[in-house]
C-alpha cells in the first residue's frame, strides 16, 4: 500500500484527557441555581483550564450565561471565529495598540487607569464605533484595577467619553478561597463605597460583577449582578480548606496506558539522577508522558497513578516523555492497562487536588499545565467525538 503523503494519518495517542460534557453542563447548572438572581459569566480562560476552550465556550455559550470572560485579545478572537457570539470579556491588562483588533472583534476590554481613556475614545471614535469597557477597580488584590481613590476620576472620565461605553465595574478577590474571612470582608466592603458613586450621582448602575469560585462557595453577599466561577465549573474545588456548599465533580480525565512492564533487581536504580533503587527484586512499567505533557517532574517519587484500580507509586526522575511506576514483585499489570493519572478506576480516584498537594503546587496550574500535544477527547453532549491528536486553540 502506498501512503499518500499530502493526508495526515488519523492517529489515536495512549496519553490523552476525556471530558465530559454532560458532567461541565450539570457542574454550570449547580453554580447558576447557587448564585440566582445573579447571572454568570463563565472563565474560559487558559483553554478552560485545560478542557478545551473552543469546545468548553460552545457548551457554556449554549447554557445561556451573560457572556463568557476570557484573559486575553487572542482568547476572544479565536471564540469568535469559531462562531461564538455571546458577549466577551477580556480581563487582563490593556496593551492600547490592540484597541482597533478588541473593536473588530466585538470584545468588551478592561480598563484599569484613566490613561486608557484616550486612546480608546481615539480609535473608536476614528473607526466610528462605540468601545465596551469594563472599569477594575483593586479593592486589595494588587494587581490590574485601579486604586479605590482614583476611581471617581475613572469612572467620570468614561461616563464623559462618546465612544466608549461603561457596561460593567467589577474586581477581584485575593483570598476569598482561604478560610479567613477578613480581607474578603474588606474587599466587599471596598467595592461598595467605590460602587456607590452611582447612586449618590443619581445615576443608573451598570452590572457589577466581584466573586470568584471561592466566593461563590462562601460569600454570597459577593454575587451582585453576575458570578465568574472558574475552577469549579470544571468540577474542582479550589481548596479543601472551605465548606463545599455547592455540588460538583470533575469532568476531566487524565490517562495514558503501559507500553513496557519490566523485571527490575534489587539495587539497579532507575531513571535520571539514580534518585530511586528498589531494595527488592520487583517489577517497573512505564507509562508514555512526562512533563513535555504537564506531568510536573516535582512528582517524582511523590506521585501515585492508578493501574487495575489500585495506586502504585511514580517512583525514579519523570523525564520528558515517560515515567516509570512500581507494580510490586507480584503483579498482574500487564503491557496495554489503562493508567489513570487523574480520574476513577474501580474504586479508587485520583483528583486534581491530590496532584497538586504531590507537585506542592495548586489545582489551577496541574490542568492548565497539561499541554497542547495532549489530545483531548469529548463524551456527551450533543455527540461522543475526539480530536485526533489535536487540541482546540489556547
Amino acid at each position: 500500500m502506498i501512503l499518500d503523503p499530502t493526508v495526515a494519518p488519523r492517529v489515536s495517542r495512549p496519553t490523552h484527557v476525556e471530558i465530559d460534557l454532560d458532567q461541565l453542563t450539570a457542574n454550570y447548572r449547580a453554580v447558576e441555581a447557587a448564585v440566582a438572581p445573579a447571572r454568570m459569566l463563565p472563565v474560559v480562560k487558559a483553554g478552560a483550564y485545560g478542557h478545551g476552550l473552543v469546545e468548553v465556550a460552545r457548551l457554556f455559550e449554549s447554557c445561556g450565561p451573560a457572556g463568557l470572560a476570557v484573559a486575553f485579545l487572542e482568547e476572544g478572537a479565536v471564540l469568535r471565529e469559531a462562531g461564538i457570539v455571546c458577549p466577551i470579556l477580556v480581563m487582563g491588562g490593556l496593551d492600547t495598540s490592540q484597541i482597533p483588533d478588541f473593536l473588530h472583534f466585538n470584545l468588551a476590554m478592561t480598563v484599569s487607569s484613566i490613561q486608557a481613556v484616550g486612546p480608546i475614545e481615539e480609535a473608536a471614535g476614528r473607526l466610528g464605533t462605540v468601545a465596551r469597557v469594563h472599569a477594575k477597580v483593586d479593592t486589595g488584590m494588587g494587581r490590574m484595577g485601579v486604586r479605590p481613590e482614583g476611581a471617581t476620576e475613572l469612572l467620570d472620565a468614561l461616563l464623559r467619553s462618546r465612544h466608549a461605553e461603561l457596561e460593567a465595574v467589577y474586581s477581584h478577590f485575593a483570598t476569598a478561597d482561604e478560610p479567613d474571612p477578613a480581607q474578603t470582608l474588606d474587599q466587599i466592603a471596598t467595592y461598595r463605597g467605590v460602587v456607590s458613586y452611582f447612586g449618590e450621582r443619581d445615576l443608573p448602575t451598570p452590572t457589577l460583577h466581584l466573586a470568584n469560585s471561592g466566593a461563590v462557595l462562601q460569600h454570597p453577599d459577593s454575587y451582585f449582578h453576575l458570578v465568574r466561577p472558574g475552577l469549579m465549573l470544571y468540577g474542582v474545588y479550589p481548596t479543601d480548606a472551605i465548606p463545599r456548599t455547592v455540588g460538583i465533580r470533575p469532568a476531566l480525565t487524565w490517562r495514558s496506558r503501559v507500553v513496557l512492564s519490566k523485571r527490575q533487581p534489587a539495587g539497579s536504580p532507575v531513571s535520571y539522577g539514580a534518585t530511586w533503587t528498589p531494595d527488592h527484586d520487583t517489577r517497573i512499567v512505564v507509562v508514555p508522558m512526562g512533563y513535555g505533557d504537564g506531568f510536573p517532574r516535582l512528582l517524582s517519587n511523590r506521585a501515585e497513578v492508578l493501574i487495575r484500580g489500585r495506586r502504585h507509586p511514580v517512583v525514579g526522575r519523570v523525564c520528558m516523555d515517560q515515567f516509570m511506576v512500581e507494580a510490586g514483585p507480584e503483579t498482574d499489570v500487564r503491557v496495554g492497562d489503562d493508567v489513570v493519572i487523574i480520574g476513577t478506576q474501580g474504586e479508587e480516584t485520583i483528583t486534581a487536588n491530590e496532584v497538586a498537594a504531590w507537585a506542592r503546587t495548586i489545582p489551577y496550574e496541574v490542568l492548565t499545565g497539561i499541554t497542547s500535544r495532549v489530545p483531548r477527547r469529548y463524551r456527551g453532549g450533543a455527540e461522543q467525538h475526539d480530536l485526533g491528536g489535536k487540541t482546540p486553540p489556547e
